[in-house]
């Protein structure tokens, strides 16, 4: 149940994630926003990296390669795509086009792990699917047609498929890094790939610290909650009960956000967000349940 909890936790401050991208993104560029993410948590992951460095360069030698790859696509390009594309699209089209990464990690899965997709299983990603799309067309699936798709889309659907081969990838991490050693030595191998696309364009951090002033609040609530602690539960969950199962979460992530638009923007709740949320609420139960039956 523990497992389940954290899970809920981590699309929750996800979510939050979404909102803020989107709020910051007149003020503050994507490369930039995702450096001061990712510099913050570099420096709060150091005592870890620090305390077991010799360790980590150890297993790193050996496995240069997968760990540079995980941290590119998990550090370095997801998060970045995901600001781009927060750029020019609206949050309904994003979390539409994210509804859609339990499915991609089926597919990944199927072909990279060899990991058969249930009945069972599929029934609930369809269920939970119909439950993202019912609370983003707010109860009326003609305005399905009413969704404009932009060049921005294209960037947080390419982010998608970047998250979820991340998420099937992970599952070949050295054993001999546990899940902070991980964390860390990903985070620190993303956050020099990141530094040097942002030396590259041009960036200079001297000038960005106004921006950091500016919005601290942000920065800090990135760097801590969707980063630090979402990863750790995203990346418990895939170990503990597989990335297929974990993935069925991120389906909230609309329900979430429609929660949090409602307690800090105060926007309404309607009946379709609880239809919805019963929804994927029902799907997500139906791949627990099979689950638990293996």
């Amino acid at each position: 149940m523990r497992v389940y909890i954290l899970l809920v936790l981590c699309v929750l401050f996800w979510s939050g994630n979404f909102v803020i991208g989107r709020s910051v993104h007149e003020d503050v560029e994507p490369l930039q926003l995702a450096m001061f993410r990712w510099g913050g948590v570099t420096i709060l992951v150091l005592p870890i990296f620090i305390k077991s460095f010799s360790k980590i360069i150890k297993v790193l030698k050996l496995n240069f390669i997968i760990l540079n790859l995980l941290a590119l696509l998990g550090i370095t390009v997801f998060n970045t795509f995901l600001y781009v594309g927060l750029q020019s699209t609206t949050a309904t089209n994003a979390l539409l086009i994210n509804s859609f990464v339990p499915i991609l990690i089926l597919i990944f899965s199927y072909f990279i792990l060899k990991v058969h997709i249930k009945p069972l299983q599929l029934l609930g990603i369809i269920i939970s699917t119909i439950g993202v799309i019912f609370l983003i067309v707010k109860g009326e699936f003609s305005n399905i047609a009413q969704i404009k798709l932009n060049y921005g889309d294209i960037w947080v659907l390419t982010s998608s498929l970047i998250w979820a081969l991340y998420s099937v990838l992970v599952k070949l991490k050295p054993k001999d890094l546990n899940d902070f050693e991980f964390f860390a030595t990903i985070v620190f191998l993303g956050f020099f790939w990141l530094s040097l696309a942002y030396i590259f364009m041009g960036y200079s951090i001297t000038d960005d610290i106004y921006l950091a002033k500016q919005h601290y609040a942000a920065f800090l609530y990135i760097s801590i909650f969707p980063s630090m602690l979402s990863y750790y539960f995203w990346h418990n969950g895939i170990h503990k009960i597989g990335a297929n199962i974990t993935g069925q979460f991120t389906h909230l992530m609309p329900f979430f956000g429609s929660l949090l638009a409602y307690i800090f923007l105060k926007e309404q709740l309607h009946t379709y967000h609880l239809i919805g949320a019963l929804f994927i609420g029902i799907g997500i139960y139906l791949s627990l349940f099979f689950k638990e039956k293996t």
